[in-house]
């Protein structure tokens, strides 16, 4: 437990002065009376008050002890708790580039990792909120923090892919969409490249329960810097996940109509002239073409390590349902400073209006 307002305690310390006075002014008043000499125990105990000892100990040892617990009130206490699972909101940052239709994990990168993300939606205890950010050449909020599962899974299961790959941009839209259910957490800035945010220690003052699950098979091709997006979310107490997808096997790419989205329909393959994490050239052998299998581990691990989370790598469907089981475990460690002022406050007052009750009672009794 620690004290938010360590002045208030010299509110507590009327306590022992109260006592204090009181064993003072009692001491006085035996001293002050009349000595009186009885020839019999009896007559002296006849004649003694018929107040017992201890109508006189228990009101005044409530009050003392209500008078302290009001004076640790005024010190703000509060206690580092483990914040629960279902009050956690989450972004499933999925990439949708055209290469996420390599069939190195069969039957391709975007169906395993939609059947990783509903496993990891199903898995979520009542009540967390989980959001849906696609992004391929731009990145996009599907849907924003909800605990409606089944809306979710839809939502995964109409993933289509595009070109390019803005993991950046990802990120940011990431951060909006927990700055919408989260006043913790301030939305993103306009990121101007020759004035950056300073990049802040991670964990400095400890992180928001949120978290952004990044998952990717490539590297960024256009728009912001993963690591300028870091910083922003940083500075925002938010980690990021992020999850390396796929081999460097170079294969061929299938997709089905619905997965290749409304600009490729009937296509197995992308437009010639593609870049970047997207597919190759059709006429190219894929083999002549490894660049286009390379995950920008290094981005994807600062990207992680300088927000305070974790880089994770998987290369098959087992891996990466693995990587996402593991993520709840990361979320239940995180802590929050709860005060417990009110509690101190409420128990102080009862105790010290029972002790002026009973006082007042006892007192007209014989």
């Amino acid at each position: 437990m620690r004290l938010a307002a360590p002045a208030g305690l010299l509110f507590a310390a009327v306590a022992p002065l109260l006592l204090a006075m009181h064993l003072w002014h009692h001491h006085r008043r035996r001293r002050r009376r009349t000595a009186v000499r009885f020839s019999s125990v009896a007559l002296i105990r006849m004649a003694a008050p018929g107040r017992s000892r201890y109508r006189r100990i228990v009101p005044m040892t409530l009050f003392l002890v209500g008078v302290a617990a009001l004076g640790l009130a005024a010190a703000r206490p509060q206690l580092s708790r483990t914040v629960p699972i279902g009050r956690t909101t989450i972004i499933l940052a999925l990439d949708v580039s055209r290469s996420m239709c390599a069939t190195d994990v069969a039957p391709n990168r975007l169906t395993v990792s939609q059947a990783a993300a509903r496993e990891f939606v199903k898995h979520q205890p009542k009540g967390t909120r989980i959001g849906l950010v696609e992004f391929a050449g731009f990145a996009e909020l599907v849907l924003p923090p909800t605990d409606d599962r089944t809306e979710l899974v839809n939502a995964i299961d109409s993933m289509t892919t595009a070109s390019g790959t803005a993991i950046g941009a990802a990120v940011l839209t990431s951060i909006d969409a927990i700055a919408a259910v989260n006043p913790e957490v301030e939305p993103s800035r306009p990121i101007d490249p020759s004035n950056p945010i300073p990049q802040t220690p991670p964990g400095l003052h400890g992180y928001v329960p949120d978290i952004v699950v990044l998952l990717t098979d490539g590297a960024n091709t256009q728009g912001v810097e993963p690591y300028l997006a870091a910083r922003q979310a940083s500075v925002r107490r938010l980690r990021v996940y992020t999850i390396g997808f796929g081999t460097t096997t170079p294969v061929t790419m299938v997709c089905s109509a619905k997965q290749l989205g409304a600009d490729a329909i009937g296509s197995t393959t992308a437009p010639s002239g593609s870049s970047g994490s997207d597919l190759p050239d059709p006429a190219k052998d894929p083999a002549e073409d490894p660049q286009y299998f390379v995950i920008d581990e290094s981005a994807l691990h600062e990207l992680a390590t300088d927000t305070g989370g974790a880089y994770f790598r998987a290369q098959n469907a087992q891996q990466l349902t693995t990587v996402f089981a593991r993520l709840p475990r990361k979320v239940e460690l995180q802590h929050r400073q709860i005060e417990i002022s009110g509690a101190f406050a409420a128990a102080g007052a009862l105790l010290v209006s029972t002790a002026i009750a009973l006082s007042s009672v006892w007192r007209r009794l014989p």
